[in-house]
Formats: C-alpha cells, sequence, structure tokens
C-alpha cells in the first residue's frame, strides 16, 4: 500500500531535506524550503515488476518519416532547423514583457491554417488571450483556446492526439493533482513537464511550453528542465525597445547556431529583413564611433560600437559597458595601456552597442579597441570601413571564423574597406586591411576630422 512521506525542497537549488530549516543546507538561500507530500509505492508493488524491453533495428526508426509543422515565420523555423518536430517539446523563455506570448499567439494563428491548434493559457483568461489576438488583428477562427492549470487535464488532451500542435502559456502556472507543492515550485515544474512530455511522445502531437526567467537571466525552476525538453529556445533583447533576438540553446533535431531577428511594433513580432541597414540608419559618423561585423548564429550583422573617453573626476576611473562583457572590456584597456602609446589609468571609459544588442564573440575586440582609440585621441577613422578581429594579451589580431560573410555584408551595406587579420589562407580579398596588431590599427587607420 501507498505511504505518505512529507518533505521539503528548496525552490531555489532543489535540494531534498527531511526537516524544515529556515537557510538552504545546500545553496544557503533563507526561506526555500517549501514542503511536499510524497507517494511512496511498496516493494511489492506493479511499479517495482519490469518487464523485459523488446528493442528493434534503428533502421525502422530512420525508415519513419521526420514530419515538421512549418510555422510560416520564417526566422523561427531556421532557428528550429525547419519547423517544428512533431511529438517534440519545446522550451521557450525570456524576460517578462519581452513578447514570449505574443510571439507564440503569432505562431499559434498561422500554424492553424494548416494544422489543428489548441492554446492553452494558465496565466491569463480567456478574454484577455482575445484582447491581445485583437490587438494583434488575429481572427482565431482556426485556432482552439482553452484555460487550464491542471497538467492532468492538459496531458490528457494532448493524449488524445487531436492536435497537432498544443502551445501550454506557461509551465509555471500548471500543476500535477498529485503533488501538494503550489505551481511554480521545483516539484510541480518537474512533475508536470514530466506529465506533458509523456502525454506528447505517446503520439504526433508536438507541445511548446513557455517558461519564465530569474532576475539573473536563467530559466526559472529546475536545471532538469531543460534536459528532458527536446529543444530550449531564448528570446534575448530589450523589453523596452530594439531588436529581440531568438536563439536555441538546445534543439536535439537541428543546429544551435542559428538566430531570429524579430521587432515588436503594434501588430506584434515581425522578423527583421535587414538588421544590419536598421542598426546603422541612425548612425552619426564621429570620433569613437566604428562599426562591427558580427555575426549572430550564421547571419553576418553590422552593429555600432561607441566609446566615450573622458578624463575622471575621482581618484578611481569608472568603466562601464554596455551590450559587452564589461571584464572583457578591462582586458582590454589594460593591453592598449601596456601595448600602445594610449594612456588611460586617468580616463573614464564608457562603452555602448546600439540597437540593445548583446556581443559574446571575440571578433568584437578589436573594434572595441579602435572606438577607445578613436575617442581617447579625438581621431576617426580615415574610410568607410568595418572592423572585426580577436585581440590578444600581446596586442596581436588573431584570426575569426567567417570573414567571407563579413565582407560581403560590408559590401552590401556601401562600405569601401573592412579592417581585421590577415588571411593566411584561400583568396586574399583586396576589400580587406589586414593588420598584425592594435598598435599599427590605430597608427594607420585614425585620423583627425578634416
Amino acid at each position: 500500500m501507498a505511504k505518505e512521506k512529507v518533505r521539503y525542497v528548496c525552490t531555489n537549488c532543489g535540494e531534498i531535506s527531511l526537516s524544515w530549516a529556515g537557510k538552504c543546507p545546500q545553496c544557503g538561500a533563507w526561506n526555500t524550503l517549501q514542503e511536499e507530500l510524497v507517494l511512496e509505492q511498496g516493494l511489492g508493488s506493479p511499479a517495482h515488476n519490469g518487464h523485459a524491453l523488446h528493442p528493434s533495428s534503428i533502421s525502422t526508426m530512420l525508415a519513419q518519416p521526420q514530419d515538421r509543422l512549418e510555422t510560416g515565420i520564417h526566422d523561427f523555423d531556421e532557428v528550429l532547423g525547419g519547423g517544428i518536430v512533431a511529438g517534440s517539446v519545446n522550451l521557450i523563455a525570456g524576460q517578462p514583457g519581452i513578447g514570449k506570448s505574443t510571439l507564440l499567439l503569432q505562431l499559434a494563428q498561422a500554424v492553424a491554417m494548416k494544422h489543428k491548434v489548441l492554446y492553452v493559457s494558465g496565466e491569463e483568461s480567456g478574454q484577455q488571450v482575445g484582447m491581445r489576438a485583437k490587438r494583434l488583428g488575429i481572427s482565431g477562427r482556426e485556432l482552439q483556446l482553452a484555460t487550464s492549470g491542471s497538467a492532468d487535464d492538459i496531458a490528457a488532451t494532448i493524449a488524445t492526439n487531436n492536435y497537432d500542435l498544443v502551445i501550454v502559456d506557461s509551465i509555471q502556472t500548471v500543476s500535477v493533482a498529485a503533488i501538494a507543492s503550489a505551481a511554480g515550485s521545483v516539484a510541480q515544474i518537474t512533475n508536470s513537464t514530466q506529465v506533458l512530455i509523456q502525454a506528447a511522445k505517446q503520439g504526433t502531437t508536438a507541445v511548446v511550453l513557455v517558461g519564465h526567467v530569474t532576475k539573473e537571466g536563467s530559466i526559472a525552476g529546475p536545471k532538469v528542465l531543460e534536459h528532458v525538453v527536446d529543444v530550449v529556445l531564448q528570446l534575448e533583447g530589450d523589453r523596452y525597445g530594439g531588436f529581440k533576438l531568438l536563439r536555441a540553446t538546445k534543439n536535439r533535431f537541428g543546429p544551435t547556431n542559428e538566430v531570429g531577428i524579430f521587432e515588436m511594433d503594434g501588430e506584434g513580432m515581425k522578423p527583421v529583413a535587414n538588421p544590419s541597414a536598421a542598426l546603422l540608419a541612425e548612425r552619426q559618423i564621429s570620433d569613437g564611433s566604428v562599426v562591427l561585423a558580427t555575426l549572430e548564429g550564421t547571419r553576418p550583422l553590422l552593429v555600432e560600437v561607441q566609446a566615450l573617453v573622458n578624463k575622471t573626476s575621482y581618484g578611481y576611473p569608472k568603466r562601464l559597458a554596455t551590450g559587452i562583457d564589461l571584464n572583457r572590456v578591462n582586458l582590454l584597456v589594460a593591453m592598449l595601456e601596456r601595448r600602445t602609446k594610449l594612456s588611460l589609468a586617468e580616463q573614464d571609459i564608457y562603452i555602448n552597442i546600439v540597437g540593445g544588442m548583446r556581443i559574446t564573440e571575440p571578433a568584437a575586440d578589436l573594434a572595441v579597441c579602435m572606438a577607445i582609440g578613436s575617442a581617447a585621441k579625438g581621431l576617426q577613422l580615415k574610410s568607410n570601413a568595418v572592423v572585426f578581429g580577436e585581440v590578444g594579451l600581446s596586442g596581436e589580431v588573431r584570426h575569426v571564423p567567417h570573414i567571407d560573410k563579413r565582407l560581403a555584408e560590408a559590401k552590401k551595406l556601401g562600405f569601401e574597406a573592412a579592417i581585421g587579420p590577415i588571411q593566411k589562407q584561400g583568396k586574399k580579398s583586396t576589400f580587406l586591411k589586414g593588420i598584425h596588431d592594435v598598435r599599427d590599427a590605430l597608427n594607420q587607420f585614425l585620423e583627425r576630422d578634416a
């Protein structure tokens, strides 16, 4: 007979304790232990009576067609690798207000044109979802809507296999009846996800789950949530404006190096056809302004890197970076101080990546260095050029991948040259001005404004 047992689970790290305490013994967080009721099966129960597996040749699995649901949103399909795989479980997460529900409602409407789609809302009432649909210009005649906070009911609906796609908004608001804790706790998120996954894997219904994020930006709930789903999508960007980036941090059915770029307006989320032109539309050529040829996934992108250097009014100079890692900026400033004639020890330095973009690749090093040098000396680039290249601690400019894509994007937008590492392999381009180190770049390509 099943026995009832009480345990306490930390909502921060998932640590399980048999007794309550004010502080979690594992992560040290306060007031995070929540009581849960667990049903234990006896050793003689059917749950412990296993059966031998009946394996089959993997060739029979390869012979089965892998159908995908095309969403009609090109950037979304590209990130997924061609569309949503039937029977898959996909998780999309992002900051509150960034546009997750808006994007998924548009996606549901687009898929509903050819397939049966159910949108399940656990956060909002049907009237609230209808208000958003009206604002987005969605008729919703083909789209089915349900409001529920029961993971058991949603799983039963998925198991009927009557729908090709089910969207659950969100996993933090649904709960399993067998668990005593509140919705959003570690146990509820884990068990609700498992129930929905089991229902999806029994048929061909694809499931999309909306996930919340913590104040640090990571997906809320246990890490196992990201492990058990098939695809993890992250919607990033500034929720008050600028571009929104959709990238896959995990994808069992496709690449994780693609990125979708969207922009929010009164009619919802729209893919940006030419993000480079939009980012540079309001650029003013001045000292401290350098155009970086970067990559978002496999898409080349031109963004403006701005630097402001000013003599500090305090005893300790201030360093501030927006859109790029501050530790990387501090490292580059130290390198410039040591390897060039720039004197930055008593200067405040501010770095800004225009358009709300977040740059993480090392190819931005040279652009940041040249922007700082330009701002510190009041100089501008001699030519209308883009800049890219990784910089080492010795000041050397190192090779970066996909140079051809960066050059092609620069030529398309009318730039006259590119400044970067010397090409050592393949056909050398006269468009690219290769340099050995940062000092050469500053001496050759910066001049005073006439």
